[in-house]
């Protein structure tokens, strides 16, 4: 087989990329050098403007290109509740479930102390300070943890579950329907709102 460290290149940097294996690279990478060069030219055009304009929003996390972001600046949003995530995808994903009314608090991750991840790795500090002064002149009623249900999700919602409760805050969790080890940006929208809508307190 010929030596091609460019292509060979191609496939790490495409490995890296999440739910991405050998084999998906491989594909895409073919699927990319064998396409209209306008094709290519569109994609890291595309990936540039993405990169440049989008930023995290000042308040919750979540990527906008507006600061603060369209649910920050929603007046018709519910202030009282408040839904903690681990990153700005999970917001697109709950937000599709349409079962959600409030605003959100992105993490930025989930707790990992054998990679070195705690919680000043986190937006921990900030989801405190929103809890404890309000949404502007509205008192947060309810904080549901909506992190992943796997094992870094669960230590991460129990620890801000101790957190918050001392703010005097309703702390929920997702319920039904959320299999342990899945990752929420992966469950299907009717799968998602059943969680919403029968979330415990923990």
């Amino acid at each position: 087989m010929p030596r091609l460290p460019s292509f060979a290149r191609l496939l790490a940097a495409l490995e890296r990329l999440p739910g991405v294996g050998p084999k998906s690279a491989r594909r895409l990478a073919h699927y990319l050098l064998a396409a209209p060069g306008s094709e290519a030219a569109e994609l890291l055009g595309a990936l540039a403007a993405a990169r440049e304009k989008t930023i995290p929003c000042s308040v919750c996390h979540a990527l906008t290109e507006e600061d603060p972001c369209d649910v920050c600046s929603d007046p018709g949003r519910d202030l009282r509740l408040l839904a903690v995530v681990e990153e700005p995808a999970d917001v697109e994903v709950l937000e599709k479930t349409h079962e959600f009314r409030g605003r959100y608090h992105v993490l930025g991750g989930a707790l990992a102390p054998l990679r070195g991840i705690g919680p000043d790795e986190l937006h921990v500090e900030d989801l405190l300070a929103r809890v404890a002064k309000g949404e502007g002149e509205t008192k947060v009623e309810e904080v549901l943890l909506a992190t992943n249900p796997n094992v870094e999700g669960e230590s991460t919602a129990l620890y801000l579950a101790r957190r918050l409760k001392p703010l005097g805050v309703k702390v929920t969790r997702l319920a039904l329907g959320l299999p342990v080890g899945a990752a929420l940006e992966f469950a299907d929208e009717v799968t998602l709102s059943r969680a919403v809508s029968n979330r415990r307190e923990l």
